[in-house]
């Protein structure tokens, strides 16, 4: 049976059927029909710290309880980023045919160093001067669109707000900004027929030009005066104005693709969230005071990036199993945001939750996410004016997924604003 037929009742056969042994949760297809959460649930249940013999990605450990993920994410001096040992997912190492360097990549102190170069650029002084462009272009956006008539979410606003953002972060001329979110998509699509990119080949030919428009921005900075951009900061920072140019170009496929996808994903996760539970949508509209829950409670359940990996730098008995080194370990995120020992009915989503920053979808420790708080700003932001203009932006049908393991996302999600009457 294909996996992007299975429903609710058959998913859960699937993943209670097999011997635990066999049990592979790191499936595109799965994740693709919504299909993977029993795989989880058994998991953590029976096995939270499970190796899998055989996949697509070769073997790896699963990690899937939100305590045990906390452990080995602040634990780097066991559990190696490295791109060169595999990097941060779990087809790095394998399905990697030539490993970028990046600084999520890196192991302190090269990491550290790195990460410091761009930090202030997502700093809250920086937040707040962002703050009303965003919200003006937020504004555009939404005035802009058709009322009465369906449309993609998708397209239209959260790939438009966050290519927007992610342009002015580059300092890259706006018209540019949906190549940007185009190569974004590239570099996390895997070669497939009729996928975005079909063949290695096409995905490395559009590299090409990736990589040769950001060389042209790097070029344009390194010797200008230095700007609050991304871009300038690397180019004139002591520690980063050297790299070579790999280690450039690995850093803005990080901070593009860190950019465009957290973001974009849980705009479109919180209209799905929303739709399939009116009563939480109802309290939204009636207090719009609970949006700054809301999309921290949207981004834990949306969980917009599924897994991180890791690879162990030494032998180490963890939970009761022997992990060796050279062994590829997967943190489950989207599994540990459903932990019921750590979060209260995991499953259900709701707005005013006591403790909804309680989640570990920006990760943990010197890895956690540097943009976390630009991604809160831009819901938010965005929420505020949706319910300033629409009484609500009706779900049409069931939004067509993301094929991967690690961006957990949306193609296309066909909405309809109604008229007012």
């Amino acid at each position: 049976m294909s996996v992007a037929l299975l429903d609710k009742d058959e998913a859960h056969d699937a993943a209670y059927s097999q011997p635990l042994e066999a049990l592979d949760p790191a499936q595109p297809a799965l994740f693709q029909a919504d299909a993977m959460w029993p795989y989880f649930e058994r998991l953590r249940k029976e096995d939270p710290v499970h190796y899998t013999a055989e996949s697509e990605f070769g073997p790896y450990w699963s990690i899937t309880k939100y305590h045990d993920i906390v452990a080995v994410d602040t634990n780097h001096q066991v559990f190696s980023s490295d791109f060169m040992k595999g990097g941060i997912t779990i087809g790095g190492g394998q399905a990697n045919f030539d490993p970028l360097p990046m600084f999520i990549a890196m192991d302190p102190p090269k990491h550290d160093v790195q990460r410091k170069a761009v930090s202030p650029a997502v700093a809250p002084n920086a937040l707040a001067e962002m703050a009303p462009q965003i919200r003006e272009r937020a504004a555009g956006i939404l005035d802009g669109l058709p009322i009465g008539e369906e449309f993609d979410w998708v397209d239209l606003v959260s790939k438009e707000l966050t290519a927007m953002t992610l342009a002015t972060l580059f300092d890259a001329p706006q018209e540019d900004r949906r190549k940007i979110t185009y190569w974004s998509d590239v570099v996390t699509a895997a070669p497939m027929p009729g996928g975005l990119v079909e063949t290695l080949d096409q995905k490395l030919e559009i590299f090409q030009d990736y990589h040769a428009y950001f060389t042209e921005l790097w070029n344009s900075k390194v010797n200008a005066e230095p700007h609050a951009d991304l871009i300038s900061m690397l180019a004139h920072h002591p520690e980063t104005r050297n790299m070579e140019p790999r280690e450039y170009f690995g850093n803005v496929v990080l901070l593009t693709v860190g950019g465009n996808d957290t973001t974009r994903n849980t705009i479109s996760g919180s209209i799905y969230a929303l739709n399939k539970n009116p009563d939480q949508y109802k309290k939204l509209r009636e207090n719009p005071e609970l949006i700054p829950s809301m999309v921290s409670e949207t981004i834990r359940w949306q969980t917009p990036l599924a897994h991180m990996r890791r690879t162990a730098n030494q032998d180490i008995d963890f939970k009761g199993k022997k992990i060796r080194e050279g062994d590829k370990v997967v943190m489950w995120y989207v599994s540990g945001n459903r932990d019921d020992e750590v979060i209260e009915n995991p499953n259900a989503y709701i707005i005013d939750r006591e403790r909804p920053r309680q989640h570990i979808s920006f990760g943990f420790g010197i890895h956690r996410c540097v943009g976390n708080r630009l991604a809160e700003l831009q819901l938010t932001i965005i929420w505020e004016e949706i319910l300033k203009r629409f009484p609500e932006v009706v779900l049409v049908e069931e939004p067509r997924r993301v094929y991967s393991t690690f961006v957990k996302g949306y193609e296309s999600m066909k909405v309809v604003i109604p008229k007012r009457n």
